[in-house]
């Protein structure tokens, strides 16, 4: 009996040491569950403090900008009422300032119209002086002589006639071959009584060394009146329309240190243009042209 008692006893505290033990583990793995959750839940938490940080500074980030905004309305708003207000201005222009602004275009059209006219006078004058120098070429052209050019500046025409077809050495008195190429200008020229004629007579710098000449000056200005007498007296030539003019050494085409360039620089040019109340009369007669058809 008292072996059987002990038997039991044993059995029971044997029993009973196991049950704890399951229980012991079972809580013990509950435990370590626990503790990963727990472990879990803290870096969730963690998680959630950084969105919450980034949210909080994304939410001051937002609230300036959300005053920035503010003064920018607030500038905005600024400007177009400025804006308003320059167009109620400007929709308010007085009857003054559009009729002056009507007389500035006036003006302008006018000064326009006077550009376009003046461009027409100087094509019709280009016009006229292409035929002169046509008909000079053709008239002079059968002379085949290098004494004698005709050329074009600035819509002027210049014949340059040279001194040694023309005088004598020292003289004034022309010779039968300067005659013979004077009248065929002459025909040029009474062919266009509308055009002014201007004689030059230049000399090189040698001074001159006959009594009835004081200088070159005195000598290119004999000499060019030589020309425009022959050009009255014996060829018909209105003197009115003549100017005759000496220039002396002055106005040389070639160097004088040397012969061939003295030689050049003797010449008389005789100058055939427009004249110039002709010219702005055809600028006139444009414009009241111009003002009829308007």
């Amino acid at each position: 009996m008292r072996y059987t008692l002990i038997g039991l006893l044993a059995l029971t505290l044997l029993g009973t040491s196991c049950v704890s033990k399951k229980k012991y583990l079972s809580i013990q793995a509950s435990n370590e569950t626990l503790k990963n959750k727990l472990e879990e839940c803290n870096r969730g938490l963690q998680a959630c403090n950084g969105e919450k940080s980034v949210l909080e500074a994304r939410v001051a980030e937002l609230a300036n900008k959300n005053d920035h905004l503010k003064d920018q309305v607030a500038q905005l708003n600024n400007t177009n009422a400025a804006l308003l207000n320059n167009v109620s201005q400007m929709a308010t222009l007085s009857q003054k300032e559009a009729a002056n602004l009507e007389r500035s275009l006036e003006q302008i059209r006018e000064q326009d119209l006077r550009i376009r006219t003046l461009q027409d006078a100087l094509t019709k004058k280009d016009s006229v002086t292409l035929a002169l120098v046509v008909s000079l070429k053709s008239s002079l052209g059968n002379l085949n002589d290098t004494d004698v050019v005709v050329n074009v500046e600035k819509s002027v025409v210049f014949i340059e006639l040279s001194d040694k077809m023309l005088f004598k050495t020292g003289s004034t008195e022309l010779s039968p071959r300067a005659r013979e190429v004077l009248s065929k200008v002459a025909t040029v020229l009474n062919d266009k009584p509308d055009q002014e004629v201007l004689v030059e007579g230049h000399t090189d710098n040698v001074p001159i060394s006959r009594d009835c000449f004081k200088d070159n000056w005195d000598l290119s200005a004999s000499r060019a009146v030589a020309i425009t007498r022959i050009l009255q007296k014996d060829y018909n030539v209105d003197p009115a329309r003549i100017t005759a003019g000496g220039r002396g050494e002055y106005v040389p085409l070639a160097t004088n240190d040397t012969p061939e360039g003295r030689s050049t620089n003797r010449r008389i040019r005789i100058v055939i243009l427009p004249k110039l109340d002709q010219f702005y009369g055809m600028i006139e007669d444009g414009l009241k042209k111009a003002a009829g058809g308007q």
